[in-house]
């Protein structure tokens, strides 16, 4: 990342930075910052990952989608002159459109963990940490502690990092301020003063409602278990594909907690667990199961199934096959 960045002048170093690590919660606190500098009459942009209904969701800038081709295009023959991987030269394209649209402050979202992920090129003054739980352990460790720790890796060169959890504290750099909160609080870190206005977002598969559907890229049991008691309304039916990496069974449990009866379907992302499989260990949560391995069919099948609500979850991959 470094090189590429030297190829193409060092974009990250045009403004200044709000980089958002965490588990769960990560694109939504961005936009969410993104739209409260916004309303403050800055010029912002955030970039977040995975998308849902297409690529240039993953840039925007002062509210609206970039041109994400054109943006891609500029960094396309130095990406590829140093072997940079797609996440790599995506995330390049993002610092770039944002130093060519002359954003005011960049909000970036980290994509896996912290330390080693290719947005930790950016020297933020502020650092969010949404929230942690267990989550790529082959990678991030196998404790909380240690994954809190990858994360919070970012702060190198904050002036102030928002924790939603204090018992991470003690990992923050010694030379930052540490303030309680979220979205709005690092928002009003980064102004040094309060924030009055509270803009709305909307952003494609979180808490996503579509008429009688719900969509929520839930896709861990920290996601599912939020999920579960944000839901006020009964649904009948989940539709859901799950990545074979994740607890299953207990993101299986939540969503039983939810509705009676699940349909099994699988995503393109490789990871995902077979729907077969995915139903078999289902049996034991929901007291009737189907299995549907298309995710287009198993939607289908669940709308004329019932009159009631259908809550589509367990995977970002899902929804963007989807959408």
């Amino acid at each position: 990342m470094h090189e590429l960045l030297e190829r193409l002048g060092h974009p990250e170093r045009a403004y200044p930075a709000i980089h958002v690590v965490g588990t769960n919660g990560k694109s939504t606190a961005t936009r969410t910052i993104a739209a409260l500098l916004r309303a403050e009459g800055r010029r912002a942009g955030a970039y977040t990952s995975p998308h849902v209904s297409g690529w240039a969701e993953r840039i925007w800038v002062d509210g609206s989608e970039a041109d994400f081709e054109a943006a891609v295009a500029r960094v396309r023959a130095d990406a590829q002159a140093v072997g940079a991987t797609q996440f790599e030269a995506v995330t390049a394209a993002a610092l770039l459109e944002f130093a060519e649209q002359r954003v005011d402050v960049a909000v970036v979202e980290a994509g896996l963990g912290g330390r080693l992920d290719a947005t930790n090129v950016v020297d933020a003054e502020v650092v969010l940490l949404t929230n942690v739980s267990l989550e790529h352990t082959e990678v991030l460790g196998d404790t909380p502690e240690q994954i809190a720790q990858e994360k919070l890796a970012v702060a190198h060169a904050a002036r102030v990092v928002v924790l939603s959890d204090n018992r991470y504290a003690h990992l923050v750099p010694k030379s930052a301020e540490i303030v309680p909160g979220g979205a709005r609080e690092a928002a009003e870190a980064f102004l040094g003063r309060p924030i009055a206005r509270e803009p709305s977002i909307h952003l494609p598969g979180r808490l996503d409602r579509r008429g009688r559907e719900l969509w929520d890229g839930a896709h861990n049991p920290a996601g599912t278990a939020w999920l579960r008691a944000q839901l006020r309304e009964p649904y009948d039916v989940v539709v859901a594909s799950i990545l074979a990496d994740k607890d299953v069974d207990a993101m299986l449990a939540d969503l039983a907690a939810i509705a009676s009866t699940l349909i099994a379907t699988q995503s393109t992302n490789p990871r995902a667990l077979p729907a077969a499989e995915l139903a078999d260990r289902a049996a034991a949560f929901f007291s009737r199961v189907e299995t549907e391995p298309d995710p287009a069919r198993a939607l289908e099948r669940a709308r004329q199934s019932t009159d009631g609500g259908v809550l589509v979850t367990g995977s970002l991959y899902l929804l963007a096959d989807l959408s």
